[in-house]
């Protein structure tokens, strides 16, 4: 019976859903497992209430980034942050067949935005789910034009930043999720609003990432004031690494009659494959243990006709390069306000209803 969890996973992630697939095998199955998932789902209604016959419309403001930051191990800590200029999306999130939907569409910057911060061309597309177990992302951004914050040079107020139009970035990759105390805490209830977390409650969780990242520019990355003093070896034209990782971590749902505070961390090891070309065109492979970082933050109102809240969610991937420690940091940032209905007609069916062949 092995088998069954890889089975379940892979067929969760098919299918989007938002809450577990039930998975026959055979006319055998004991009554005992029936039991004891019975009693789980009796213990879980008294700390999580879900809405299996409602369905969710809500407003929705996001925004999500790609950063750099390339901090000197040799002068003070010196800090250079490459920043993109992206716009905040607008749209509508829909709950259907007990699967989340949401669409937006991005507000055009306005020109003092770009006279100041440069112009950046993003391309962002992510896919996620949370189930009552488990969670997972899949990702790929491409950013084009950054801006530079450098913590040696302040700047006036409302002078134009130092701008690299000419770098790119790419990345993209996969990160899961697995929390271990079903029976008392929701994760979605502070994210997607599928559950509603009834009582304080936390849990011991594990996550795992697969990350491939690329930077490059038409002339040396780190184009600074004194580079010598930055790093010994900053000349670098090309920078490529992929990354595998596994972080234990916390998580912990605080609640107040029906305000809500979700605070998560976790940190672990990470291993590190490096690509590095400089300006003279020499190159340099390396293999590296370094870290990964997660954080979430998840703030709002939540009962059983209305929710609205604010989540926040940060990835990091550390790398050490020499003297000098680069990490790249995908972010998302959402705003939303929603309600509940009672479903009717064919919106009682769930997701799994619509393929043609039982699992």
């Amino acid at each position: 019976m092995k088998f069954l969890l890889p089975l379940f996973l892979f067929s969760s992630l098919l299918l989007q859903a938002q809450t577990d697939v039930d998975i026959t095998v055979g006319l055998d199955e004991d009554s005992l497992g029936r039991r004891k998932r019975q009693l789980h789902d009796s213990i879980r209604s008294k700390f999580v209430r879900s809405y299996p016959d409602h369905f969710f419309i809500w407003p929705v403001i996001k925004q999500r980034s790609l950063q750099v930051e390339a901090r000197s191990l040799v002068d003070n800590n010196r800090l250079v942050t490459f920043k993109p200029n992206n716009s905040v999306s607008m749209g509508v999130g829909f709950y259907l067949f007990e699967v989340a939907f949401e669409l937006t569409k991005a507000v055009p910057i306005n020109e003092q935005s770009i006279t100041r911060f440069g112009k950046t061309d993003a391309s962002d597309f992510q896919l996620n789910a949370l189930g009552k177990y488990w969670g997972f992302d899949i990702y790929r951004q491409k950013y084009e034009g950054f801006y530079l914050e450098d913590s040696f040079t302040p700047l006036l107020r409302d002078q134009p930043f130092p701008q690299r139009a000419d770098i790119a970035t790419r990345n993209f990759g996969a990160a899961g999720i697995y929390t271990f105390n079903r029976d008392k805490f929701s994760f979605r209830s502070s994210y997607n609003y599928a559950e509603h977390q009834l009582y304080s409650r936390g849990s011991w969780f594990v996550t795992g990432t697969i990350n491939s990242f690329r930077m490059d520019g038409d002339s040396v990355i780190l184009s600074i004031d004194n580079r010598e003093r930055f790093s010994a070896n900053p000349d670098f034209i090309s920078l490529r690494y992929t990354t595998l990782g596994v972080a234990p971590g916390y998580s912990h749902n605080f609640v107040y009659k029906n305000f809500f505070l979700n605070l998560t961390f976790g940190i672990g090891p990470a291993h590190n494959w490096t690509y590095l070309k400089r300006d003279d065109g020499r190159e340099r492979y390396n293999v590296s243990i370094n870290s990964i970082s997660v954080l979430r933050i998840g703030l709002g109102y939540n009962n059983d006709r209305f929710f609205a809240g604010m989540g926040f969610v940060n990835q990091s991937r550390n790398l050490k390069i020499e003297d000098m420690r680069v990490s790249n940091s995908t972010g998302f940032f959402k705003l939303v306000a929603g309600w509940r209905f009672k479903e009717f007609g064919i919106l009682k069916k769930r997701a799994v209803d619509f393929i043609p062949f039982k699992i």
